[in-house]
């Protein structure tokens, strides 16, 4: 997450106040229901993509079968139908929840809220139909990114993103080389109904996730002994951070928003660790790195290898995020809401077996 800078502000940030100072008069001088977005420098910016958001296998089928044209003519002619909800529509709604209570609890204005950013490589004049599906299911997303079939991982970073959905995992990879969080989201069936109303849920793998995978490589390359002992040898030395641990770090922001109000038992917001690790094998230098980062987990899991499906089955998290497909698979076939993400040494291993990796061409 980008930091606030705590020295004067620069010319560039001078007009970007004034800018901003603006658009609030304008806005103001409007008559509206509809909650203004929060100024991205302090957001927790959540780029979702149109096919996270809604369902869109059928429109993707006429795409690669008919080609762009069709598929833009075929979406102008349904602009007035509502795309069905997508994997990571509940996650929104979850979002929308929290950023409601933040502004019951901070009137007038809250800066620091969730800000949701529809991240497509779209057409424009397919936006019609996606504006109208926001609009239908009553969804604040004001700000929107039509690439028109040009990747739009480029404009993450100017987007301030903290969090990246996609269902491309070619993308997902991109930009998390570009270092940005971000995953790859998978259907998993009707869970909306099922799912918490009024608090946010957010489970995290551990290694390769919130972590570097310097401790999964040492099993994958020496195994589980020599594991042991060298996670019991650097159990003072926080591990390095993963692709995830910014977002954990935004969430556990807005969960201090909350704390301050004395909401803490209240806290629409709870976040979990669901972890592979054995607890006292392995699981001291987990919490000690987390409290050198100065962040809180609400709930830590440590499972010593067993699947962890039936846990998350029982958490019901809005998204829980995994570095290994096969507990991705597992967790979808409970019904829980995965999100791939394709960092670290695991990617070069399926249940357990190393995969060669094709050489990558230099010419």
């Amino acid at each position: 997450m980008t930091e606030s800078k705590t020295t004067g502000p620069t010319a560039t940030e001078a007009g970007e106040e004034r800018d901003w100072a603006a658009a609030k008069a304008f806005f103001d001088r409007l008559k509206t229901n509809k909650p203004k977005p929060p100024k991205p420098q302090y957001a927790v910016t959540i780029a979702i993509s149109s096919r996270s958001l809604f369902n869109m296998v059928a429109e993707g089928k006429i795409y690669k079968e008919d080609g762009v044209e069709k598929y833009v003519a075929y979406q102008q002619e349904h602009d007035n139908e509502p795309l069905m909800p997508g994997v990571a529509f509940p996650l929104v709604k979850a979002l929308m929840n929290v950023n409601a209570r933040l502004r019951r609890l901070y009137p007038p204005d809250s800066d620091e809220l969730f800000d949701i950013v529809l991240m497509t490589n779209n057409h424009a004049q397919v936006g019609v139909r996606l504006i109208n599906s926001i609009n239908h299911y009553d969804l604040t997303i004001e700000r929107f990114c039509m690439t028109g079939g040009e990747s739009p991982i480029g404009y993450l970073k100017a987007y301030m993103t903290n969090l990246y959905l996609s269902t491309d995992g070619e993308q997902v990879i991109e930009a998390i080389e570009e270092g940005i969080a971000a995953a790859t989201t998978f259907a998993s069936g009707d869970v909306e109904n099922q799912l918490s109303d009024t608090q946010l849920k957010v489970a995290f793998d551990g290694d390769a996730v919130l972590f570097s995978d310097e401790s999964e490589i040492i099993v994958k390359q020496h195994g589980l002994d020599t594991f042991f002992e060298h996670e019991k040898e650097f159990e003072n030395k926080p591990l390095a951070q993963g692709p995830l641990k910014c977002f954990l770090e935004a969430l556990g922001m807005l969960q201090r928003k909350f704390y301050a109000k004395n909401e803490r038992m209240t806290c629409p917001i709870r976040t979990y660790l669901v972890t592979s690790r054995s607890a006292a094998s392995s699981g001291v230098r987990v919490l000690k790195t987390l409290r050198s980062w100065g962040l809180e987990i609400d709930e830590a899991l440590f499972l010593a290898g067993a699947p962890k499906g039936p846990l998350l089955q029982k958490i019901q998290p809005h998204i829980f995020f995994d570095d290994q497909m096969f507990h991705i698979e597992g967790a979808k076939e409970l019904g829980t809401i995965a999100a791939h993400v394709p960092y670290g040494i695991g990617q070069k291993y399926h249940k357990g077996i190393f995969i060669e990796q094709p050489a990558k061409d230099t010419t």
